[in-house]
């Protein structure tokens, strides 16, 4: 794989809002009637019935990307105005309200049905960033590459500090949330493709996850693509930082690719150090300490998140992604992640609907 480009696509999940009132609505379906025609095979429903998320088609430019998720968000937050409703880049809603209701599809009852309340409030919105690999068993390669890395990506992505009213002590309380179900966590380190498919059909037959899809490591083998999927993050609140993050994860999967064919192994980090290596992300995201990759001690979360980019910009520019991501790595450091903006406007505000208003896509 050395020299060939790989594809990049992405997927964003967002909270549906009352056009009037601080509180999230259920309005998928009235949202989907008012999406272009030209859109609706990109926009989706999820798991409940104030969430709505966007696909974007695989592709090698970044720019292209871009635009497609541009559009995307526009055509849903246009389709939203239009069905009374708005549509918030934000991991999960900071404010109380009545629970929508899930979504009326055979899979999702059967999850309440397992599963019970899992996941209350109005939905957990995250971003999955997929890659595209050669073959499942160079999959699982990348896979045990990728996992000292990704809770940079992690802290990176930070977009929930606020739950029920009042700030949750964690830049992403989503995370917190979404650990309770029993197949979320770091992917483990793999033995091979058979090793993964056999801990697929375990985890079924535990009755820890209805099918495949219901597996939700931090990165996996795509269910449905040629793909490795990077699923860890809150969604972002900006279109810079969903661009920086999926030029970060390309360059990333480039780069231990590169290393798989050099013979260099993958670090065998043990599962608690990386539990808590998340866990730390979701607390802190870049505002605190963030464990080292190289030998698991704490230090500056920017320090390390500049190692990372530094690591891949060989990638970065290879890619053609450098001049891109150079200007938006700035932007991130200079107005921090979502959660750390999230907090500014409460300090400076004391009003949760401002936070609404910061997040919420126009």
């Amino acid at each position: 794989m050395t020299g060939v480009r790989l594809t990049v696509g992405v997927e964003e999940e967002f909270l549906l809002l009352d056009a009037e009132k601080s509180q999230a609505a259920p309005a998928v379906d009235a949202v989907l009637a008012e999406v272009p025609d030209d859109l609706r095979g990109q926009v989706t429903r999820e798991y409940l019935t104030s969430q709505i998320e966007i696909n974007s088609p695989p592709g090698l430019d970044l720019r292209a990307l871009r635009h497609s998720l541009g559009m995307l968000r526009s055509g849903i937050a246009g389709a939203a105005g239009r069905a009374g409703a708005r549509v918030a880049a934000i991991g999960c809603c900071p404010v109380t309200g009545p629970e929508p209701p899930v979504v009326d599809e055979p899979r999702f009852h059967r999850m309440v049905e397992r599963y019970g309340a899992l996941s209350p409030g109005p939905g957990l919105n995250g971003l999955h960033v997929h890659i595209g690999v050669p073959d499942p068993d160079t999959g699982v390669q990348v896979l045990n590459h990728l996992r000292p890395w990704l809770p940079l990506l992690h802290a990176a992505t930070t977009n929930s500090p606020f739950a029920e009213g009042r700030d949750s002590g964690y830049a992403s309380w989503r995370s917190v949330m979404w650990a309770r179900w029993p197949s979320v966590g770091p992917t483990p380190f793999l033995e091979s493709h058979d090793h993964y498919e056999d801990l697929v059909s375990r985890l079924v037959a535990s009755g820890a996850m209805l099918d495949e899809a219901m597996l939700y490591w931090y990165a996996r083998l795509s269910a449905r693509y040629p793909t490795v999927e990077l699923r860890l993050g809150d969604v972002c609140p900006s279109l810079d930082d969903t661009i920086l993050v999926a030029a970060l994860a390309r360059a990333l999967v480039g780069t231990v690719l590169a290393d798989i064919e050099a013979g260099r192994p993958a670090p065998r980090i043990d599962q608690p150090l990386l539990s808590a290596a998340h866990w730390r992300a979701a607390h802190d995201g870049l505002a605190g300490l963030l464990d080292d990759p190289a030998d698991q001690r704490s230090r500056p979360a920017w320090h390390l998140f500049q190692r990372l980019f530094d690591t891949v910009r060989p990638e970065l520019e290879r890619n053609g992604d450098l001049e891109l991501a150079l200007p938006l790595m700035g932007r991130l450091r200079s107005r921090g992640t979502g959660a750390s903006r999230q907090r500014a406007v409460y300090a400076r505000t004391g009003d949760m609907g401002a936070v609404l208003d910061l997040v919420t896509i126009a």
